[in-house]
């Protein structure tokens, strides 16, 4: 048999539609072409009821329905692992410490000194104060007075200045704003001072100037004004008696005015004095506040006063 005849017997047993004119090119390409339709209807699985309605492109696609079923099946799992998560894990209790428990060991030994129900008389209070400063440094001792006034009334704007008796503890730089000769003056000479000023690099505390000076320091207001450093006829940082108001800068002479809670803050001078230099410096400052007292004020004028120590804890004393 030739190889025609047996390709065309072949090809009409496998039900193909030839005949003894083709050639046998075309017999076996028919017979591939069978014999590959066959071994792919042997992986071709019938379609479900779903599958049949599939658009071929779009959102009712195969490719667009096997991503959303996907997409459903990964956010059931994710929902269920919180819902485990959240039923397992119980909430943490934050443990609340209070505001002495996080202060220094060497603050927390100190305030145990003290009972803060009680009020001090004044000479009790300044022996306890130095007890309870535990720094390596000389502290200052500072008083805090709050008063019961409305500080943007302005007479209830309660200020003063005075000479502490027994003085600061603080060396203190005075400028005087004058070409006069001030023998205890650090700087003076109005160009030397400019000069400073331009710059902003300010090398003294305070600053003293005669009233016929004070419209060449205008520009300089918002330089020395928040810095507590513009001279002021009632801190007597404005006068002609330049060598007295240096004299009594250099004696301890200090300014106090309330704060915008009506809060007075000064210091009275450094653990390193005598607690009766202490008291003297006390007994001014508390003059001078009780002086200050508004005429129209009718209520109680001081809420309450405390005493402390730079980085220690405060006392509760009295003024009376």
């Amino acid at each position: 048999m030739t190889k025609k005849s047996d390709l065309l017997q072949r090809a009409m047993q496998a039900g193909l539609d030839v005949s003894p004119s083709n050639t046998i090119a075309e017999l076996e390409s028919a017979l591939k072409k069978s014999t590959l339709k066959t071994d792919n209807s042997d992986h071709v699985k019938p379609l479900d009821e779903s599958v049949k309605h599939l658009a071929k492109a779009g959102k009712r696609s195969a490719k667009a329905v096997a991503e959303n079923e996907e997409k459903q099946k990964k956010i059931a799992r994710k929902n269920t692992t919180s819902e485990s998560a959240t039923s397992e894990k119980k909430p943490a209790i934050k443990k609340v410490t209070s505001r002495l428990e996080r202060k220094s060991k060497s603050y927390r030994s100190a305030y145990e000194l003290l009972d803060k129900n009680k009020t001090y008389p004044v000479a009790e209070a300044l022996e306890l104060i130095v007890k309870t400063s535990k720094t390596k440094f000389d502290a200052s001792v500072e008083l805090h007075v709050n008063l019961n006034v409305d500080p943007k009334q302005a007479d209830q704007n309660i200020r003063g200045s005075l000479v502490l008796p027994a003085g600061n503890g603080k060396k203190v730089r005075v400028a005087v704003f004058s070409d006069d000769k001030v023998q205890e003056a650090d700087i003076s000479g109005i160009d030397t001072i400019i000069k400073q000023l331009d710059t902003q690099k300010i090398d003294f505390d305070v600053l003293i100037s005669p009233p016929s000076q004070m419209a060449k320091l205008g520009k300089y207001a918002k330089l020395l004004g928040p810095k507590g450093l513009m001279p002021n006829p009632k801190s007597g940082t404005v006068t002609n008696d330049l060598n007295k108001a240096v004299n009594e800068v250099k004696a301890g002479r200090v300014e106090f005015r309330v704060d915008s809670y009506g809060i007075i803050h000064i210091a009275i001078g450094k653990v390193s004095f005598k607690t009766t230099d202490l008291a003297k410096n006390l007994k001014a400052i508390s003059d001078s506040i009780k002086a200050a007292k508004p005429v129209g004020l009718k209520n109680i004028y001081i809420n309450s006063v405390y005493l402390s120590t730079s980085m220690g804890p405060s006392i509760r004393t009295s003024l009376e």
